[in-house]
């Protein structure tokens, strides 16, 4: 089920880019009849991917299990933050950081007194981003970013041992978030951004463990230009 959502709304992310840069492309431009004065520069015009740091952030979801034995899994809101340091219009490096908060269903040997527990998530991960298309309208985005995750898992147990409600203990653990984003530019330097994820985690121990991950938010672009290649 997890492996089908992220590759249906992948399928709909490149669906969507493809569709803006196929109606960019048979755009025409319609030169004014003699005398008369060209209208201003449209707001898109000098969008050109030459500012040399992203900034973003945005409004997170993650669906995520607590625990190796839990019945289902958590559906978390949170915060997504991240800051790219752009070498080029392709290639740039990524820091990002982000926390996902809620309640969780627990396992089968749960004390009848601890019902949705709070959980939460927070991950510290950082590595390449590569602008895999990109025109004025519209670019998508790939990265894979690598680092560590810590689980709170215990807070809401009220003091009952983790393992009996099916959950993880409170720990660090290697993390890694692979995916990308749908950038539509709004000016130069302001973007509404979509970011769909798999976030991996090995809390406990046992690999990897691969979870859903989606943020909405801005991205806003500054500091010196760069020389377009």
């Amino acid at each position: 089920m997890k492996g089908s959502w992220s590759c249906r709304l992948g399928v709909a992310a490149v669906a969507a880019v493809i569709g803006l840069f196929a109606a960019a492309g048979h755009a025409q431009v319609v030169s004014p009849p003699p005398g008369e004065q060209l209208p201003p520069p449209a707001p898109l015009a000098g969008v050109e991917y030459n500012y040399r740091w992203e900034i973003y952030g945005g409004l997170g979801y993650s669906h995520f299990d607590a625990g190796p034995n839990t019945f289902q899994g958590a559906n978390l809101g949170g915060y997504d933050a991240q800051a790219t340091w752009e070498l080029n219009q392709r290639w740039g490096i990524a820091a990002n950081g982000r926390g996902y908060f809620g309640t969780s269903g627990v396992g089968a040997t749960t004390a009848s007194t601890i019902h949705g527990p709070f959980v939460a998530e927070y991950l510290f991960v950082g590595g390449p981003e590569y602008r895999l298309l990109r025109n004025k309208h519209a670019a998508m985005m790939l990265h894979a970013f690598y680092g560590g995750a810590y689980g709170d898992f215990q807070r809401g147990l009220d003091g009952t041992p983790p393992a009996e409600v099916g959950f993880f203990s409170n720990q660090f653990a290697p993390a890694a978030v692979l995916g990308g984003s749908i950038d539509l530019n709004r000016s130069p330097r302001l973007v509404f951004r979509i970011a769909p994820d798999a976030t991996l985690t090995d809390f406990g121990g046992n690999g990897y463990t691969e979870q859903f991950a989606i943020s909405v938010g801005i991205v806003y672009r500054m500091g010196h230009k760069f020389k377009v290649k």
